[in-house]
């Protein structure tokens, strides 16, 4: 063990990159359950915690943080290959916005005390987390919110209302922005905190979506209590950690990962309908490859900077406009070529084989609003990319 969590088995770096993809295809192949592979849904964490502690044990839950917080340490082609091997396989993606966004916060913004106290839970699993920034007047338009937190002797005490929090009752934590301050900018009033949710205060309620799960959720904080030593930066100084996090979650859902799982139901579709051969077809499917193969060249330059410890600017939001546009014109490429079969809900028998036609559909309609929609991501490649002037 380290300080942080399981030491590595070996020295990653020291092999050549196909050594280091059939080492991870062959364990993935060899132990993560069958009947787990490409969920049409967002798995509860009962139904994956086996495999995810597993992987905690063995040291590779957080392939992309340093070795001395007890992470894999990969470098970007590795890391790459390593998400590559997870979504080839349709390993379910859990709750892991610990892992992907608040572990590189602590990381760079945590105090030596909050990185020993928070890092090692997340490792463990113990501590998963969701995200509290949306709010019901403050979806886009996030320096507009109004959850409030003000310091009571050693204690701040949080109210408001977030929105659109995934999984909220299915994790144990939440990161959230509340408005500390009442001079100056909207965005220099905010602070960043870590919100145990069993406090007492804390009300969850579920939402049904419209493919008719619960995964996001409204949060209701009524005089919640916080410790005062679970703000992460400086008082008022939280947007700066927020934007960072942001920056995080862009890069990961700019990642080619989501239209390469539509691609891989697209081309199962389309052999089952028999319409692999047809010319336009073939052509239309040549093209999204295209898209999404280019996609992941410039995802690969993000991560190199990201890895090698260059703070992510504005263009990231290219990312994740061209991803998450790609993966709807996928599904509904998929849905158009079911046929009949694109307007039922539940798994259809094509081909002899069962096939969710609506999963990468209603997975994609949501993915160019969350976490800034595509026109709030324009915005920003407006203003602090090209320098156009706003109106």
């Amino acid at each position: 063990m380290t300080g942080f969590g399981v030491g590595q088995e070996r020295d990653w770096s020291a092999l050549d990159d196909e050594e280091f993809r059939a080492l991870v295809r062959t364990d993935f192949e060899a132990h993560y359950p069958g009947h787990l592979r490409y969920p049409s849904r967002r798995l509860l964490w009962d139904e994956q915690r086996a495999w995810y502690e597993r992987m905690s044990a063995k040291g590779w839950i957080a392939p992309g943080w340093p070795t001395g917080f007890g992470g894999m340490g990969l470098d970007p082609a590795k890391l790459l290959i390593f998400l590559d091997e997870q979504e080839r396989h349709g390993i379910a993606r859990f709750q892991d916005h610990g892992i992907r966004m608040i572990g590189p916060a602590l990381i760079r913004y945590g105090s030596p005390e909050q990185q020993e106290r928070f890092l090692p839970p997340i490792l463990r699993c113990e501590h998963r987390y969701c995200q509290g920034y949306s709010e019901p007047e403050a979806g886009s338009d996030l320096a507009s919110l109004r959850t409030t937190a003000h310091l009571v002797d050693d204690e701040w005490v949080v109210s408001g209302t977030k929105i659109w929090t995934t999984m909220a009752y299915d994790v144990t934590h939440m990161f959230l922005l509340a408005r500390t301050g009442a001079a100056g900018a909207p965005q220099a009033q905010i602070s960043f905190f870590l919100l145990d949710l069993a406090s007492p205060g804390v009300v969850i309620r579920r939402i049904r979506d419209m493919a008719g799960e619960e995964e996001l959720c409204e949060v209701f904080l009524d005089e919640v209590r916080i410790p005062r030593g679970n703000l992460v930066g400086e008082v008022d100084r939280g947007w700066s950690v927020a934007k960072s996090v942001l920056g995080f979650e862009r890069i990961h859902v700019g990642s080619p990962q989501l239209p390469e799982s539509g691609l891989q139901v697209l081309a199962r579709v389309a052999a089952a309908r028999g319409v692999v051969d047809s010319p336009e077809f073939a052509d239309r499917f040549a093209a999204l490859r295209l898209d999404v193969a280019h996609l992941g060249m410039a995802y690969a330059g993000y991560v190199r900077r990201l890895v090698d410890g260059h703070e992510l600017g504005p263009d990231v939001s290219m990312l994740k406009l061209w991803a998450t546009e790609t993966f709807q014109r996928i599904a509904d490429l998929v849905v158009e070529i079911a046929g009949p079969a694109g307007g039922v809900a539940s798994p259809v028998d094509l081909g002899g084989r069962n096939l969710e036609i609506l999963g990468p559909y209603y997975r994609a309609r949501p993915s160019t609003i969350y976490g800034g929609s595509s026109e709030v991501q324009r915005n920003i490649i407006a203003k602090h990319v090209l320098g156009l002037p706003t109106a």
